[in-house]
């Protein structure tokens, strides 16, 4: 039978042919890049559906390179061009080409063991824990991103309140956790997801903007009266409706004060650290934190997905997911050695390398350029405001923090028929590629949100995307 045995089909049997239809590949992916401003979204096809059917049978790297470029390039999500301000969504850069050109092929597996791709996950540990202002004792994992870097944060934190917890479980223990009523969803899910469950979750009121200190004293004395135990404290850096930024010195001298664990959920403010001021200065305190969720696929522009938690103390880290069956024993040295390995410190065994795509990204453009890009973005967040308040019948919805502009295209109309004009105007504008927008709501009005994530926006688009909004709420005469 082996003298029979043939290899499989899953090899290209024609690597001269390959070569050339991955060219061409190439050269569509460089197209797609050199031309983001003329490439908006675009609803998909009625029949996409109909064309993504999979047949599984074999049809060779020319037709499929074929069908990628009529079906798949044309009709992405619209965050690479550079009037997208959709939700906060980062543009993806040129590097990540190179990068995911050498990480397909190696094909890394950063769960653990000892080669190359592992030390690079280090190095991008090691740089983001520096910026973040983090000791070196600190540890750090590449996630998916926030949402999943918050569930290991809240793991670690719990084990350092519940020692045994991982053996025995919560019981009839209460823990309580805390976060301005402006907390991004994420904290949300990962309480529900550790099983603490949403209610655990006490929203503590803002004060300009800000998490109030004395409501949140208030809350621990009478959680603490009551029989719960308060383990956890979130402060928010770049809140995703419009971009505020707790006091986190404040909050970590209270954390202090409290024996609370301080969680940063930073998930694109945290990159004001690298920022000029007065951006820069939004973020202070943030290296003081225990942990803190970022993303690089937000405010660092690199593809997706690639997040990173952060955690001050690396064995309260280890500590919360450490396990090591007989099959993944390390060694003294070869392939199995290489501790400490990923897999210590997070949810996944087999893991991607995001790595290569934030390092070359870093080394490809140099940090001044990411500290001219997020400053930039600020700075295109005051104009969109500035060109809001020339309009006479267009309002603020807050004032500016950072890089996200919330308004309201009809301030003259009754509170609901805003709401419904903003929408319309929001679609409107998706569909025509003049601009992306998304909503929010302020004072129960739904408003137009710029969420200034891209590194592509020029000057000219804020200005051509309010003109644009003009003129939609100028054809509008009355809305019930």
């Amino acid at each position: 039978m082996q003298d029979d045995f043939k290899g499989t089909g899953l090899d290209s049997q024609d690597a001269e042919a390959f070569r050339v239809q991955a060219h061409k590949m190439l050269d569509a992916c460089l197209d797609q890049l050199e031309q983001a401003a003329e490439r908006p979204w675009q609803a998909p096809p009625e029949d996409i559906d109909r064309r993504y059917e999979i047949q599984a049978v074999e049809r060779g790297a020319e037709d499929v390179v074929g069908q990628i470029t009529r079906d798949v390039l044309p009709f992405h999500g619209g965050n690479t061009h550079p009037k997208f301000w959709g939700w906060v969504q980062g543009s993806g850069l040129a590097s990540d080409l190179i990068a995911s050109m050498a990480a397909s092929v190696v094909n890394a597996n950063l769960g653990g063991r000892d080669h190359a791709a592992n030390r690079m996950e280090r190095a991008v540990v090691d740089w983001t824990r520096h910026k973040m202002e983090m000791p070196d004792s600190a540890s750090g994992l590449l996630v998916a991103g926030t949402s999943q870097a918050t569930v290991i944060a809240f793991q670690a934190a719990r084990v350092r309140k519940l020692n045994d917890v991982r053996a025995k479980g919560q019981g009839a223990r209460q823990l309580t956790a805390y976060a301005s009523d402006g907390v991004h969803n994420a904290t949300r899910k990962a309480l529900e997801l550790l099983g603490l469950g949403a209610e655990c979750l006490r929203l503590v009121p803002s004060l300009n903007g800000q998490m109030n200190p004395q409501a949140l004293r208030d809350m621990l004395k009478q959680d603490r009266e009551a029989g719960a135990h308060p383990f956890l404290l979130v402060g928010t850096a770049g809140s995703v409706d419009i971009g505020a930024f707790d006091d986190l010195d404040a909050l970590a001298d209270l954390a202090a004060a409290e024996s609370l664990w301080l969680h940063v959920d930073g998930a694109f403010g945290a990159w004001t650290r690298i920022a000029a001021q007065p951006y820069r200065a939004l973020s202070d305190g943030i290296g003081r934190a225990d942990s803190i969720a970022l993303d690089f696929h937000k405010w660092m522009y690199v593809g997706y997905d690639c997040g990173m938690v952060l955690i001050r103390n690396e064995v309260e880290h280890r500590a919360a997911f450490s396990a090591r069956p007989a099959y993944l024993e390390g060694a003294d040295r070869g392939l199995a050695g290489g501790e400490p390995w990923f897999t210590d410190y997070g949810i996944d065994l087999s893991r991607g390398n995001r790595a290569l795509k934030v390092w070359c990204a870093l080394e490809t453009y140099g940090e001044v350029a990411f500290s001219d890009a997020i400053t930039g973005n600020c700075q295109l967040a005051e104009l969109m405001a500035q060109e809001v308040s020339a309009q006479p019948l267009m309002q603020m919805g807050r004032d500016v923090i950072s890089n996200v502009c919330v308004f309201t295209a009809r301030a003259d109309l009754a509170p609901d028929a805003q709401s419904a004009l903003n929408n319309e105007i929001a679609q409107n504008l998706q569909e025509s590629g003049e601009a992306v927008f998304s909503t929010t709501g302020v004072n129960g009005v739904t408003m137009l949100r710029a969420a200034i994530t891209n590194h592509r926006s020029r000057p000219e688009d804020i200005r051509a995307a309010i003109d644009a909004v003009a003129r939609e709420a100028a054809n509008v005469t009355e809305i019930s």
